[in-house]
């Protein structure tokens, strides 16, 4: 390998390797902002249990819990378009991506009809219904409605950057060996994942 080719070689690998860390920075400050909500309803939920308990079953568990399944397979299959693309496995690639999105989407419809739901029976935000009730009861719903809304607006940005990725896989700007925006991507979507894991034993499985 001559001198030129060795340094353009290092150069990739540098910003490959910048574009990692980059979004590993991204994501530990994504943590921040969640870690710092799942410390605020901890210390509602330990001023407010028996109110905390009772708002808990207004929630519909088995819609979450397979909203959990839907989200999980989603994280599989976007996880497998990675090996996909490193085995050259361009259309499987694109296919599992397309996959994906497709199970956001699902998810979101379902978050739909859950939201729907509370808001048909008077349960949203400022409504007299909810304002009735109890304040542990009235900040158990704030915290659910913020909580679940802001992973709700991350699940969006995943299936836009996930479209973007197909669009580049198509393209040909996403290879075997040039994937580490695809990666990037995936990571950003496992944490979408990982934060609905804790979100879901937090509001529905209340004990």
């Amino acid at each position: 390998m001559s001198t030129n080719e060795s340094t353009l070689v290092e150069h990739v690998h540098r910003d490959d390797v910048g574009s990692r860390m980059g979004m590993w920075l991204f994501l530990f400050t994504e943590l921040l902002l969640f870690g710092g909500m799942f410390l605020l309803y901890s210390v509602y939920k330990f001023q407010y249990p028996d109110e905390f308990f009772l708002a808990a079953k207004e929630l519909n568990t088995i819609m979450g819990a397979f909203n959990t399944a839907v989200l999980l397979t989603s994280s599989l299959t976007m996880a497998l378009s990675i090996v996909a693309i490193q085995r050259n496995q361009k259309v499987l690639s694109m296919l599992l991506q397309m996959v994906t999105i497709f199970l956001a989407l699902f998810f979101l419809v379902n978050k739909y009809f859950e939201w729907s739901a509370k808001f048909s029976h008077g349960i949203y935000p400022g409504s007299e219904e909810l304002l009735s009730k109890s304040s542990g009861e009235i900040l158990f719903f704030g915290l659910y409605y913020v909580m679940t809304g802001l992973h709700g607006i991350h699940v969006l940005v995943g299936i836009f950057l996930i479209a973007v990725m197909t669009r580049m896989t198509r393209m040909g700007k996403i290879t075997h060996d040039n994937y580490v925006r695809l990666e990037n991507t995936g990571l950003y979507w496992h944490l979408v994942d990982i934060i609905w894991i804790f979100l879901f034993p937090l509001f529905y499985l209340i004990t």
